[in-house]
């Protein structure tokens, strides 16, 4: 079995609601392995989102902690946390979040500007994925000139151009209709894939979750079920010619008043 990128251990997040204190999450333990489909299932109140807000550093524990590949992202400042989201995570929105005045290639494109990767290259590997994706039409179309299965399309290939080792995909077919939701996951399962990244995926419906390799149930803040799945296995377009610069493996194990400490 591959080693465990994504850790969590004994996790507790509480919120102050009045003069009451609500536990979202309570003693979830758990443990990814590296290159699998996880999906992360419940309903609406279940603290699904606040565990995808754990794993990926947006809020901080009450107790307990998260490790990605090591690395303890409870415990790093917004400014390391930041700069090891740009290095090691992708995420795929229910709401796409792509600029609207950038083209396509622009938005796919910008996670590599960030690691300062040269323009050229960086729109090379951006219109190489786009094409992937079935986009290679829309290469300089603007968000608003595209259908919503359009742009989670873009919205995936911004999330995989620079191959993150952990693809964080919340509710990623909430507002589409069943056709393209299933375009949309063969997409994603195929980069995985390929690839060999991990994907958490959280999500309230079954049909969506029936795409993992395993299915985590929180109810109440907690985990009622967790079991292996047998995925989807469809006839998926390989993704493994997309040109995008290599990734190596997290190798940081402690944060540091550096913000460096995070980057390899």
């Amino acid at each position: 079995m591959s080693r465990a990128i994504i850790e969590v251990r004994n996790l507790r997040k509480e919120y102050p609601v009045e003069d009451e204190t609500v536990v979202a999450l309570d003693r979830v333990n758990l443990a990814i392995p590296q290159g699998q489909i996880c999906c992360i299932f419940g309903e609406s109140g279940s603290g699904k989102s606040t565990l995808l807000n754990q794993l990926a550093g947006m809020e901080k524990p009450t107790r307990g902690g998260v490790r990605i590949g090591g690395v303890p992202v409870s415990r790093l400042s917004e400014r390391e946390l930041a700069a090891f989201r740009q290095k090691h995570l992708g995420f795929v929105f229910q709401s796409y979040n792509l600029l609207p005045n950038l083209t396509a290639v622009e938005n796919v494109a910008m996670p590599l500007m960030f690691r300062g990767v040269p323009k050229q290259q960086r729109e090379r590997a951006a219109r190489g994925v786009l094409k992937r994706v079935g986009l290679g039409h829309r290469l300089n179309h603007y968000p608003r000139q595209m259908s919503g299965g359009q742009q989670q399309r873009v919205g995936i290939a911004r999330a995989f151009v620079t191959r993150p080792e952990v693809v964080f995909a919340d509710e990623p077919t909430g507002n589409l209709d069943s056709k393209t939701k299933t375009e949309v996951m063969d997409m994603i399962c195929a980069f995985a894939r390929d690839f060999h990244q991990t994907i958490v995926l959280v999500t309230h419906d079954p049909q969506m979750a029936s795409y993992a390799d395993r299915i985590v149930t929180l109810l109440d803040g907690r985990i009622v079920d967790d079991r292996l799945n047998m995925p989807h296995q469809r006839s998926i377009t390989s993704a493994s010619d997309i040109s995008a610069p290599p990734i190596k493996p997290i190798t940081s194990t402690e944060p540091t008043a550096n913000p460096r400490s995070t980057q390899r």
